[in-house]
């Protein structure tokens, strides 16, 4: 798996950048290919196979945390959808592998290189990585890929429990906050896999974890707030993207597999509200990686409601980007230091937005 990395490495680095866009018809998809070979120089060390969370890493952490990498299997698992040669699901895992730890409660990844010391585990990181390798196995159906899923899904309820209700913490050892950052994707993860196996005990975590994000979290118009403090119940306020679109997405998949119409009415009114908060000026208001997640759900609602509204605006707010902010050496943003799971947040979106231009011919 190493080696066919490298092999992709030292191809990028060989051909001119021209050479990616031969024959390729949309302009999402020249843009994805120009900025992964920019992140690829930029970020990747091909001597070690890991990569770098910001351009110039502070010298006592070498390599990036999980984080980004979660971004990067997401992207990779649409670039195989998109049918791009050497972006691979099993590449980028190659690479997370190497944070993977197995002690008790449960098996699960670290925050960084286990071999260098590790950390913390958090558990949306752990969920984001199903959440690719789930996308991925409704297309291919490979076992080890919806096992490694299963396993990810015992992991984070190891960070369950009744404190403020209910719902997930975000850090495994942590019990000071829980998160919509960790529920919602943890909701996904049990709603994919009970959409693939039909075990009732993922539906049923599915709803229980909903029900207490939609009761702690969900703020009066329909958005959602950041996290509630344990003890005492202080709600961090803040409005992410990502949170938006992953509650979102929930009430899309529990209309697809319970045919309840209440689920999609309230999709309609998450998404009605995002629109203005985070579209309304016609960029876009937090990070990439976090519109990525939105726009997961936005493509998903596109499925059962016949309104482009929400895609165009997202469209316009990724077409004010690569008209810019791009930087002398063809990354995403300007600022000083560049991270690398914002470079991962807007590969994911040019990706998914060129395979919905590909559909669309």
């Amino acid at each position: 798996m190493r080696n066919s990395l490298v092999v992709f490495t030292l191809l990028i680095f060989t051909l001119p950048a021209s050479s990616f866009s031969q024959g390729i018809s949309s302009r999402y998809q020249q843009s994805f290919l120009q900025l992964y070979q920019a992140v690829q120089q930029r970020f990747y060390d091909s001597a070690t196979n890991f990569y770098k969370d910001i351009e110039e890493p502070e010298e006592k952490r070498k390599y990036s945390f999980l984080w980004p990498l979660c971004g990067l299997v997401q992207v990779n698992n649409e670039s195989e959808k998109l049918g791009i040669a050497n972006f691979t699901v099993d590449g980028a895992m190659g690479v997370i592998q190497k944070y993977y730890s197995s002690r008790p409660p449960a098996p699960g990844y670290d925050s960084y290189v286990v071999a260098l010391g590790g950390g913390t585990r958090f558990y949306d990181d752990n969920q984001w990585i199903g959440l690719a390798l789930m996308d991925a196995w409704f297309r291919n159906r490979r076992r080890d890929y919806l096992e490694k899923s299963k396993e990810i899904y015992r992991f984070m309820m190891t960070g369950y429990d009744t404190a403020a209700g209910g719902g997930l913490y975000w850090e495994e050892g942590n019990m000071k906050t829980k998160n919509t950052c960790s529920n919602g994707p943890g909701i996904i993860l049990a709603l994919q896999l009970y959409k693939a196996t039909k075990e009732k005990t993922y539906l049923d975590t599915a709803l229980l974890l909903y029900h207490w994000v939609n009761k702690y979290l969900q703020d009066t118009d329909n958005l959602y707030f950041d996290n509630i403090s344990i003890p005492g119940g202080k709600i961090e306020k803040t409005k992410f993207s990502y949170n938006t679109g992953t509650m979102l997405q929930a009430n899309v998949y529990l209309y697809e597999l319970t045919n309840e119409k209440i689920y999609l009415d309230k999709a309609v009114a998450i998404a009605g509200s995002s629109l203005p908060y985070f579209y309304g000026k016609g960029k876009f208001r937090d990070g990439y990686w976090f519109n990525a997640v939105l726009l997961r759900a936005y493509q998903h609602l596109r499925k059962h409601v016949a309104d482009d509204k929400y895609l165009d605006a997202f469209k316009q707010c990724t077409n004010e980007a690569l008209a810019n902010n791009i930087n002398n050496a063809g990354l995403m943003g300007k600022e000083k230091m560049l991270t690398l799971v914002n470079q991962a947040g807007m590969l994911e979106i040019l990706a998914s937005l060129a395979y919905d231009s590909q559909r669309s011919k």
